[in-house]
């Protein structure tokens, strides 16, 4: 196993609270810039749906930079790299702050996406290493929990802070967070040092495996709904539901009170039954989605609409610990590509989403898209559920 060898450990619950820290600041950073779409639109002098390609550049960040950053970190102690990358993830957001124009915006948010996905790849090993495996999807949720409450308080607090003082505050805000990290990291996490024979050509091999591939297109595919709608969901309740601009960050914060709960109570079934969990959040993921259309124009309705779209955010915490379960030795890279698959879907949601909208079918449109998404990743779900029923077929008869 690549998995790094601990030598001293604080208390699992201050190391878990630490790297959910980090995962607050990334939730923070990635949903915020979601709801301030509107703003830097008007503030670079673009359309949204342009607008939109900057969420795109940050998932492309985290596509490329989950894979390259863990194999690149092989070699070197968990704890030192979750340092490295925060300090690398504070970078890429003080300069987001300062950008110049639309095209500097793009590039830095391509950049302050880079570490994302092998952050919570190595937190998620951290944390999972500390607790009995009957109890890894616990563990996990309970890092997502920092993204959550993010969606509850720091992306409401960063959307009512850009309409008042200006969308470049939302960055800067996170690039304080991320050293924040740093510090609770440097402090909590264990001190440990890398495995003897870790090495970037061993990650390499969940490259090889199949149903990694699986897994990752449920990810890529399946989650892409809840990106769809949430993206251009301050926008439809302004001009759908017709609410105040100051309501809409109390229904971001419904959305990340859905996506909370999730995370609390979706672990439970998961680690119990990790793969019917991962298909029934799917299913439930479109049906909610569907609805989206209906609910839209109804303040009361879009609210309870958004609250169950939130949940079925916690898809995360069941694929991470399946992906651990077939990853064999390439642990750090096959747990960083699950983040870099979940923004596959981030740049995948809001592009279809916005050809939706171009093409004129209205700004609820993104419901139903964003169902066929979800039903994509169903379809790859049961060829997984069916490829590993095969296996266990052939193993019974050999």
């Amino acid at each position: 196993m690549t998995s790094s060898q601990p030598t001293r450990h604080a208390h699992p619950a201050l190391v878990i609270f630490a790297l959910a820290v980090g995962g607050f600041a990334i939730g923070t950073t990635e949903f915020a810039s979601m709801s301030l779409v509107p703003y830097f639109a008007r503030g670079l002098g673009i359309d949204e749906p342009t607008a939109g390609h900057v969420i795109s550049a940050y998932a492309l960040g985290v596509v490329v930079g989950a894979p390259l950053m863990a194999v690149i970190g092989a070699k070197f102690a968990r704890r030192t790299q979750l340092i490295a990358l925060m300090l690398f993830f504070a970078l890429g957001n003080a300069l987001s702050a300062i950008a110049p124009s639309y095209g500097w915006l793009m590039a830095f948010r391509f950049l302050a996406g880079l570490p994302h996905g092998a952050y919570f790849g190595i937190a998620a090993l951290v944390a999972t290493g500390l607790v009995p495996p009957n109890r890894r999807a616990t563990a996990i949720g309970q890092i997502f929990l920092g993204l959550t409450v993010a969606t509850v308080i720091g992306v409401p607090v960063a959307n009512w802070i850009g309409q008042a003082v200006g969308w470049r505050s939302g960055f800067a805000i996170v690039a304080g967070l991320a050293l924040l990290t740093m510090a609770l990291v440097a402090i909590f996490a264990p001190r440990d040092t890398a495995h003897p024979e870790a090495s970037p050509l061993r990650e390499l091999d969940a490259l090889r495996n199949g149903q990694v591939w699986l897994l990752l297109g449920i990810s890529a595919i399946g989650f892409g709904g809840l990106f769809c709608v949430y993206t251009y969901l301050a926008t439809t309740l302004t001009d759908v539901t017709h609410v105040s601009p100051r309501f809409v960050p109390v229904v971001l914060a419904v959305f990340g009170l859905g996506m909370t709960a999730g995370n609390l109570v979706i672990p439970w079934f998961a680690n119990r039954a990790l793969m019917p969990t991962g298909g029934g959040l799917l299913l439930f993921s479109a049906a909610t989605l569907l609805l989206f259309p209906l609910a839209a124009p109804h303040p009361g309705w879009v609210m309870a609409d958004v609250f169950l779209i939130g949940i079925s955010g916690s898809l995360g915490v069941v694929l991470q610990p399946r992906l651990m379960d077939v990853a064999g030795d390439a642990q750090q890279l096959a747990a960083a590509l699950n983040h870099s698959a979940f923004n596959t879907a981030n740049a995948l949601g809001p592009l279809l989403g916005g050809l939706a909208i171009d093409a004129g079918w209205g700004w609820t449109s993104t419901g139903p898209v964003g169902a066929a998404l979800a039903m994509g990743g169903f379809a790859i779900w049961l060829v997984t559920v069916w490829n590993d029923r095969r296996r266990a077929t052939k193993v019974a008869l050999a």
